[in-house]
């Protein structure tokens, strides 16, 4: 192994890399946003995903949280992680 090369890889892992976690770290927030959903829908005493003509009060007040909830996936999946 000749200096140059020796050079470039103690350069390459001495630098601490930054990786954006992405679509893992997205899929992982997400999955967890639908959990807390069906449960709250499961207190609510409906099934989720089950389309009604009017929505009760209690399933607006779970489709605001899951909504709050994932707005903050979008913030997870760009966010950069050592």
């Amino acid at each position: 192994m000749n200096f140059k090369s020796l050079a470039l890889l103690l350069t390459a892992t001495a630098i601490p890399q930054v990786v954006v976690a992405g679509p893992l770290a997205y899929a992982i927030c997400q999955t967890g946003c639908n959990g807390l959903a069906v449960a709250c829908y499961a207190g609510a005493g409906f099934t989720f995903g089950v389309a009604l003509p009017a929505a009760p009060p209690a399933l607006l007040a779970c489709n605001a949280a899951l909504g709050g909830c994932m707005s903050a996936c979008a913030v997870v999946a760009l966010t950069p992680t050592p």
